[in-house]
């Protein structure tokens, strides 16, 4: 697991490009962003709660204080951090 712990600011907007029905659940830290790989399908928001998952334990924050500002039902994503 990634450690982005210094991606950790109040108020910071994080990009995250998904990538549904991966192999493993992981997240990688690459050169245009956060790369997150879930098992779900992005079916009825489960694979945005997988990445929301992953993405708080990653940041060492709770799950309520990541929110989805756009691409709810696309591969790019940003989340803030409340």
């Amino acid at each position: 697991m990634t450690d982005l712990t210094h991606l950790a600011v109040p108020g910071a907007e994080i990009a995250v490009r998904v990538t549904p029905k991966a192999s493993r659940n992981a997240l990688v830290l690459a050169e245009e962003g956060v790369r997150a790989y879930v098992t779900v399908v992005p079916e009825d928001g489960k694979a945005n709660a997988a990445v929301v998952k992953l993405l708080a334990k990653a940041l060492g924050v709770a799950k309520s204080r990541l929110v989805l500002v756009r691409g709810q039902t696309s591969r790019d994503k940003v989340f803030r951090l409340e």
